[in-house]
C-alpha cells in the first residue's frame, strides 16, 4: 500500500514528467552557479571593505546604504543565475 506522499508524487510526475538534463547542461548550470558564487564573493569584498570604512569614520548612515546595497546585489545575482539555469533546463539537448 503506497501512502498519499507517494501517490501525490506519482500524480505530478504523470502531471509535468522529470527532464533528465545531459552532461553540457549540467556543466552549463555547474559553470552558471560557480560564476554567481564567483560575483558574490567579489561584491562581499568589496562592499565590506565599503562598510568598514564607513564605520571607521563613524558613517552609520553609510553603513546601513551599503549592507542594503549588498543584499540587494546578491539578491539580483541569485534571481540572474536562477534564470539562466533555468534557460539551460528548457534547452533540449
Amino acid at each position: 500500500m503506497k501512502s498519499a506522499y507517494e501517490l501525490a508524487m506519482e500524480r505530478l510526475e504523470k502531471q509535468s514528467p522529470t527532464a533528465a538534463l545531459s552532461a553540457g547542461q549540467k556543466n552549463q548550470i555547474a559553470e552558471i552557479e560557480s560564476l554567481a558564487k564567483a560575483k558574490i564573493a567579489e561584491k562581499e569584498l568589496f562592499l565590506k571593505e565599503q562598510i568598514a570604512k564607513a564605520v571607521s569614520g563613524g558613517d552609520y548612515a553609510a553603513v546601513g546604504q551599503l549592507e542594503q546595497q549588498m543584499a540587494h546585489d546578491i539578491q539580483r545575482i541569485h534571481a540572474d543565475a536562477a534564470e539562466k539555469k533555468e534557460q539551460v533546463r528548457a534547452a533540449r539537448g
